[in-house]
């Protein structure tokens, strides 16, 4: 497991980013699913650590890394703590936020990246359509406009049950672990806070020139349009494929971590 002991920084333009890098061989890079922070993967990094050099960030705003205090992009921040590591290309993995940030960092600096893994995600171009994704959006922004964490974590639980189960049917121990994380993150910032993040855009079009194998890994009781986003990014890169994770949702790497590390390792096999 990670721990803060273990945290390094990277002095990025604006603030310090934490990033927890250990292990040594093929780079391998750990994004986490948004509000969360890198121990959504403590069940991949000493898995992998074993035989790759393994880094798993905490993204601007979230976890140990410094907020925002002027305009940043995602791709930009892992693109700069690569180059100060002086490492890559790296085989990026990313749940959810993750996944968005993998394939940008695949568009914007290619030659930083050999391969993608994206769970839930495409590119970070994703607005929900369904109700069931807009109902929680919706509650999301209510909750914080209140200043009702408990709620706005109730919300969030929920996204970690997918659609089609209640939370309640969800591991306790998972919850747990999300709801730390969570609100860890969401206690870095205030309300009305700016949101400095700069979207990327016009990524679909540019999606078919990224020519490193990726791979989706979807939980099969997640959002049917997240799964229909990622599965189309598989089918849109010249050398894409897409697997399903049964018994498992948003996080097929926390609810089902032996099968997602088995699908993971075979996928690094084959680069």
């Amino acid at each position: 497991m990670t721990t803060a002991t273990e945290l390094r920084y990277f002095a990025s333009a604006d603030g310090d980013l934490a990033y927890h890098d250990t292990g040594s061989g093929d780079l391998l890079v750990l994004l986490h699913s948004g509000y969360a922070d890198r121990r959504v993967f403590d069940a991949q990094t000493p898995a992998f650590a074993a035989g790759h050099r393994v880094i798993a960030p905490d993204v601007r705003g979230h976890g140990a890394s410094a907020n925002a205090s002027r305009p940043f992009r995602w791709a930009d921040d892992l693109a700069a703590l690569l180059r100060h590591l002086d490492a890559g290309p790296a085989v990026l993995v990313g749940v959810s936020m993750g996944g968005g940030i993998a394939t940008d960092t695949a568009l914007e600096y290619p030659e930083l990246v050999r391969a993608v893994v994206v769970c839930g995600a495409a590119t970070s171009e994703f607005t929900y359509t369904e109700p069931w994704g807009r109902e929680i959006e919706a509650e999301f922004a209510r909750a914080l406009g209140a200043g009702d964490i408990d709620a706005w974590l109730a919300a969030f639980m929920r996204t970690a049950a997918g659609p089609h189960r209640t939370v309640d049917e969800v591991d306790p121990d998972i919850l747990r672990r999300l709801r730390e994380m969570a609100l860890g993150t969401i206690s870095k910032h205030t309300a009305g806070e700016r949101n400095w993040h700069v979207p990327l855009t016009d990524t679909w079009p540019r999606v078919p020139k990224i020519d490193v194998p990726l791979l989706a890994v979807n939980g099969t009781l997640d959002s049917a349009e997240l799964i229909a986003e990622a599965e189309r990014l598989a089918r849109t890169v010249p050398d894409g494929r897409s697997v399903t994770v049964e018994d498992a949702a948003h996080y097929p790497n926390m609810e089902r971590p032996d099968v997602f590390n088995e699908i993971l390792a075979d996928f690094l096999r084959t680069l």
